[in-house]
């Protein structure tokens, strides 16, 4: 459509009324528009100060809280795992000690045993050596009464069977 075209059609329309509408009109402009306005921009105002401004602030020291909590939780967290890992090693250390004590202790218990054994083999042997001193001294005597008892048994045995007296 051509510009040339289109200007009457403007000028027509700028002279002429509105068309009138049956129906009532939803908003009305004037001056109430300017006071609801205000109003609005008003309570606007009002609950930034008291509603939203403390909200955002609470909110922000409740998040900076939480985030302190959080790092305060993995502080503790790496200090227990460091308690932990000084703890398991001391453990290890202790049973270590223990360890080398216990090896000193069944030395010196086996040491202990292969005294008291060569001491009660000592006893035994000078037990058995009197024992045997005493045997032997014991069958000397008896061996040396025998000898004599059988020597008279033989003289009798002989002085019978010859008849006579026999000499030693």
């Amino acid at each position: 459509m051509s510009p040339h075209l289109f200007l009457p059609t403007l000028s027509v329309a700028a002279g002429a009324t509105a068309p009138q509408a049956h129906a009532p009109q939803l908003i009305d402009v004037d001056g109430t528009l300017f006071v609801q306005l205000g109003l609005f921009l008003l309570l606007m105002f009002v609950l930034h100060k008291l509603l939203w401004k403390p909200f955002l602030r609470v909110r922000s020291e409740r998040v900076s809280r939480i985030e302190g909590y959080r790092e305060e939780a993995v502080r503790l967290e790496a200090e227990a795992a460091a308690r932990l890992v000084r703890t398991e090693a001391e453990l290890a250390e202790a049973r270590r000690i223990g360890s080398g004590e216990r090896a000193l202790a069944r030395a010196e218990a086996h040491a202990r045993e292969q005294t008291l054994l060569a001491g009660a083999q000592a006893a035994a042997q000078k037990t058995v050596a009197e024992a045997q001193a005493r045997l032997d001294a014991t069958l000397a005597t008896e061996r040396a009464k025998l000898k004599a008892t059988s020597a008279a048994i033989g003289r009798e045995a002989a002085a019978r069977i010859l008849g006579r007296e026999v000499g030693p």
